[in-house]
């Protein structure tokens, strides 16, 4: 499978900032990503003033790649809520998964 980290430094954003993308990710995000064709997972990551992060897990290199010809055609939501662009976009090959006694994840 077919990874992407994309990651926003919150460095100087204002405080509530952390707050907004809890609200976007669960009043918009979720719903878009959630039974999105050629999407295997994806995650929301949130170190308050540190970074805010989407990881997702694609099916091919093709998905992936459509997936982030959009996102770089596009400005995000995430772009204008924390005001800066992406300092990672990165490309990955996931390797292996391992599900502990208490997952795996759920909604």
């Amino acid at each position: 499978m077919y990874g992407l980290t994309i990651r926003w430094s919150l460095m100087g954003t204002p405080t509530d900032t952390g707050e907004k993308l809890r609200a976007y990710v669960r009043d918009s995000s979720v719903e878009r990503f959630t039974g999105m064709p050629g999407l295997v997972q994806k995650t929301w990551q949130l170190n308050d003033r540190g970074f805010f992060s989407g990881v997702y897990v694609w099916s091919t290199p093709e998905d992936r790649a459509s997936f982030l010809e959009g996102f770089r055609a596009n400005p995000s939501p995430v772009t204008q809520l924390v005001g800066n662009n992406p300092d990672v976009i990165q490309e990955w090959e996931l390797i292996g998964v391992a599900v502990g006694a208490d997952g795996p994840l759920a909604p």
